[in-house]
């Protein structure tokens, strides 16, 4: 179902229960700034999500309000994960889903990173 990616944050949200450990994940990467784990529908050979700590809805959100060290260090993070996985070599794919039209599901700002094999083309 998707999410409109604004209004409030959401605290239920799965993401947050994730980062609460509420809720088990398999991580890939920690730091002070994101928790990276593998998607459970994982949509390439290599699917993880990339999320903040701190509680953003969207990419607008997190653009608009995220202090600019946050989000460099997130962006950063996201490069080291794709370098520790081996992705770099063969390419990979960063994407972030933003609204309804998008598909977003989950209200809590987050990056796909997918690669691990040739991925579909988007449509043109």
């Amino acid at each position: 179902m998707a999410v409109t990616g604004k209004g409030p944050y959401d605290p239920q949200n799965i993401f947050a229960k994730i980062l609460r450990g509420e809720i088990p994940c398999k991580p890939v990467f920690e730091n002070e700034w994101v928790l990276a784990f593998k998607d459970i529908a994982p949509k390439a050979p290599v699917h993880v999500l990339i999320i903040p700590k701190k509680p953003y809805v969207s990419f607008m959100d997190f653009s608009k309000n995220a202090p600019a060290e946050e989000i460099a260090e997130v962006m950063r993070s996201a490069g080291q994960i794709a370098h520790t996985l081996g992705l770099e070599e063969d390419g990979y794919r960063l994407i972030t889903n933003a609204g309804t039209n998008s598909g977003q599901e989950v209200p809590h700002f987050h990056l796909h990173l997918m690669g691990g094999g040739p991925l579909p083309a988007f449509p043109q």
